[in-house]
């Protein structure tokens, strides 16, 4: 194909190719010095002109990227962030993981700057100072060293890293509450297309658009039912019910009251009183998602260049499916099938072969139908808790 210079019209940037470059260089070198030049792939002119067509691709490159960039859809990276500030929107930075714990020790013992880890490796920082009360015990909050979705088990954060006088055991109750990665630009795409229902005129795409526009919020979802009775979901009449991963109670609070109808019921277990400008107090009501770990069980035939590290893709590709439902979304047995799967990573010449797959929700017996969740619930997948065995 012939050189055409670079390009915009109704389809966008258009730039040549690398071959169209290489030749019309080519053919300007002949111009100038003869059509009898020897212009072989071995000779010194050659190599240097495609080093010149390289160099004059990767620009045209870096132009049609920076095009790209004037839009969401297309914007990546820090393109992408500067976009999304139109909107009033920033992209979410890690979080850390945070466990409820539970010490013992001797009453009136004080535990400065403690750190402890779980079963895993993972060092968890506590508050500070901690003074075990007249029983010799005390609860507090442990945060995780490592940033990111760092899950830790009932009953794994048992270990002292930093030895106290008075300071004899801990332990956490419940399962942590998950971190989050730095949000990826399909995420954050996502959301910025939700805050454009900020100033809509549906009054409960203003509020999911409020909603996600949070600092930290992940995931969420508003129902509304708009009837007399209580719906199928056991939803108020005539209310407004938000679950929402992430964020502070106050900011979702806020953002819920500033764009909702005046007498609408907001639904849910988490209630905040959000000061208008009047001195009222407006008692907010939301749901925080109540998680359901999911355990997975697949039993897979090694094939040749199967490894340790297969396995750990597996359980990894997972649990990153699991985390990645929507809140109240039903997880369905044959999309865990394509997860794992994701683990093959050469499509032609297969590293295993899945011969059961079985998942169900914690502490249920196993099986091979879809697992439904309520409207408030959310899947939670961790590799621990992907068993992968072996025929």
């Amino acid at each position: 194909m012939a050189y055409v210079p670079p390009y915009i019209n109704e389809n966008g940037f258009t730039i040549p190719t690398y071959q169209d470059i290489r030749d019309d260089l080519i053919s300007k070198a002949k111009q100038i010095y003869g059509q009898d030049i020897y212009l072989g792939n071995d000779s010194q002119d050659y190599q240097f002109i495609s080093a010149v067509s390289s160099i004059v691709y990767d620009a045209f490159l870096t132009c049609q990227k920076v095009y790209n960039s004037r839009g969401p859809s297309t914007a990546v990276g820090t393109g992408l962030d500067v976009i999304v500030g139109v909107n009033g929107i920033k992209r979410n930075q890690q979080s850390a993981s945070t466990a409820q714990v539970v010490l013992t020790g001797t009453p009136g013992a004080v535990v400065t700057n403690g750190i402890a880890s779980d079963t895993n490796g993972m060092k968890w920082n506590l508050l500070s100072p901690i003074t075990f009360d007249s029983n010799g015990s005390v609860s507090t909050i442990a945060t995780c060293q490592t940033p990111g979705a760092i899950y830790a088990a009932p009953n794994t954060i048992v270990n002292i890293e930093t030895p106290t006088l008075g300071w004899t055991s801990i332990t956490n109750p419940e399962p942590a509450t998950l971190g989050t990665d730095v949000e990826s630009d399909a995420q954050l795409r996502t959301r910025q297309a939700k805050s454009t229902a900020n100033p809509s005129r549906s009054i409960l795409e203003g509020i999911e658009g409020a909603v996600a526009a949070v600092n930290g919020v992940t995931r969420y979802v508003v129902y509304e039912n708009d009837t007399g009775q209580t719906d199928s979901k056991g939803l108020p009449e005539h209310s407004i019910t938000a679950v929402v991963e992430g964020g502070t109670d106050q900011d979702i609070a806020q953002a819920i009251f500033v764009k909702k109808t005046p007498g609408c019921n907001t639904n849910g277990t988490t209630e905040i009183f959000v000061t208008d400008r009047y001195g009222q107090d407006n008692p907010i009501r939301f749901y925080r998602p109540t998680y359901v770990d999911i355990d997975v069980v697949l039993t897979v035939k090694k094939l040749s260049g199967y490894t340790n590290q297969t396995t750990a893709d597996i359980q990894s590709y997972v649990a990153d499916y699991i985390n990645s439902l929507f809140l109240g979304a039903e997880l369905t047995i044959s999309s865990l099938w394509g997860a794992a799967l994701q683990a093959n990573r050469v499509p032609t010449n297969p590293y295993f072969s899945i011969t059961s797959l079985t998942a169900a929700k914690a502490g249920d017996a196993q099986g091979t139908a879809d697992i439904p969740l309520l409207f408030n619930e959310a899947a939670r997948g961790s590799e621990a808790n992907v068993t992968v065995n072996f025929v």
